[in-house]
């Protein structure tokens, strides 16, 4: 089973510090649930430390195109 509390924490520092960097970003964008579902699958993985997951969340997110 997924602990929920560090990976909500990541997901949340990360798609506020990836919103600070990208003005432009809106709060419901599609991109903010592709990063949970990489993360989700990261815990799954074992990987529960929150800036473990907010390191993977801000490189996922730098990879993704600009549209989505």
């Amino acid at each position: 089973m997924v602990d929920d509390i560090p990976l909500k924490k990541a997901v949340d520092t990360v798609w506020s510090l990836y919103r600070a960097k990208h003005r432009d970003i809106d709060a419901a964008d599609s991109r903010r649930c592709l990063m949970e579902r990489h993360l989700q699958g990261r815990c799954e993985a074992r990987v529960n430390e929150v800036d473990e997951l907010t390191g993977f969340g801000l490189a996922y997110l730098d990879r993704l195109p600009d549209e989505c």
